[in-house]
């Protein structure tokens, strides 16, 4: 059965080092339909969700993983995002022209922003420049910057899929270094057409036959957007009273539109006149007199 829309985590049993394999077929369809932009910026955007459903993967909470990169290059913005069960969705915004080449070369003097939001607790974030040959070789510098962990990525995306494998030291117990070495080198090996195209117990076949590996239950995964109307709301309300009433009288409406997921949310002046009764109660001053 071929597999799709998966996360596949492993182990070697004797070394200290585990492992992560994802393939995005459907999921991966659904959030690029609603991204525009050239080939390079868009297959770019899915390397990164490939590697923040993988990265989520690899801590227990509850909540979501941004990847977020930002740059003054043809690349101005990328956003891939995965909650803790696996729904995911992000975005690009790019010239109309992008070239191959670096990190350097398609986002200019930029970084790379890891943020994790947890339910009851202040969000954690990481940032590193983007340099690098390409967005797997800044998530390694990331990870030796900031976790002091050993962690290979290598990543690959099509029209149809996205596809990733990772490996990393085990935070409880230093891999030995010729351990790390080989099973780097022999994964060091797989080509983009195998990442894209084979399952995992193949890939895993294929790479890793004479080490003792053990292949974890696999996980789904699934474009889901977070938007709401509730969230739409709020960041209306902190524009203030004058500017809402501003973009009413220019536009007679407001108009907000997801960059995630397209759908559009209007709003009129009974509506506005609505949130910003409902916020001044729901806030009410503390001037006293």
């Amino acid at each position: 059965m071929t597999e799709h829309d998966l996360l596949r985590r492993f182990l070697f049993e004797d070394l200290g080092i585990r492992g992560e394999w994802v393939k995005l077929t459907a999921s991966w369809q659904a959030a690029k339909q609603h991204q525009q932009g050239p080939l390079n910026a868009q297959l770019l955007l899915g390397q990164a969700l490939a590697a923040v459903v993988m990265l989520s993967a690899t801590i227990k909470f509850n909540g979501s993983m941004i990847l977020q990169a930002q740059g003054n290059g043809c690349i101005k913005t990328l956003v891939a995002q995965s909650t803790h069960n696996r729904k995911i969705r992000g975005l690009i915004r790019s010239h109309d022209q992008v070239p191959a080449g670096s990190l350097e070369t398609l986002f200019g003097q930029g970084h790379l922003v890891l943020t994790i939001n947890t339910d009851n607790t202040q969000p954690y974030q990481g940032i590193v420049s983007l340099q690098g040959r390409n967005l797997a070789a800044a998530l390694e510098t990331y990870f030796e910057q900031s976790e002091q962990l050993k962690t290979r990525l290598w990543l690959f995306a099509s029209n149809t899929h996205a596809a990733g494998l990772l490996l990393q030291e085990l935070p409880a117990q230093s891999s030995n270094k010729a351990d790390w070495e080989r099973i780097e080198m022999l994964a060091d090996s797989i080509t983009e057409q195998e990442l894209l195209e084979l399952d995992c117990e193949y890939v895993l076949y294929r790479l890793f036959n004479e080490e003792k590996v053990r292949l974890l239950d696999p996980g789904p995964v699934e474009f889901q957007c977070t938007c709401s109307k509730a969230k739409i709301e709020r960041n209306l309300c902190a524009l203030g009273r004058e500017e809402l009433d501003d973009i009413l009288k220019e536009q007679g409406t407001i108009q907000v539109c997801c960059e995630f997921c397209s759908k559009k949310y209007l709003f009129d002046s009974v509506d506005v006149a609505g949130l910003l009764s409902h916020e001044s109660v729901a806030n009410p001053s503390e001037t006293r007199h």
